[in-house]
């Protein structure tokens, strides 16, 4: 049984521990993950808007790579802080409204 079947009155055991634990492993990973994308956004984009700035060029070709990069860039924050793991009553939702 997963902690998202239980009410909150209910003992957690070792297993709903472990459960909980690798949820947040995988929650911190994605936070990671996502920082270093950013990270390394900035960086290149930045290096490309350099690069736009000696060359004189008079249109601003780095904004093609910041806003389709940039979207990937908000998919993943999306992912990391704000989308939360589908849970059992979720689903018996979902199922229900099916049958409606």
């Amino acid at each position: 049984m997963s902690t998202n079947d239980r009410s909150t009155d209910e003992p957690r055991t070792s297993e709903d521990s472990a459960d909980l634990r690798e949820l947040a492993r995988r929650r911190v990973e994605q936070k990671r993950g996502f920082w270093l994308h950013l990270a390394i956004y900035i960086a290149i984009n930045g290096l490309l808007i350099a690069i736009w700035s000696w060359t004189g060029a008079p249109f601003f070709w780095p904004v093609i790579p910041l806003v389709l990069w940039g979207v990937g860039v908000l998919a993943n924050a999306w992912s990391a802080f704000v989308e939360r793991p589908v849970t059992d009553e979720r689903i018996q939702r979902e199922i229900n409204r099916m049958r409606r």
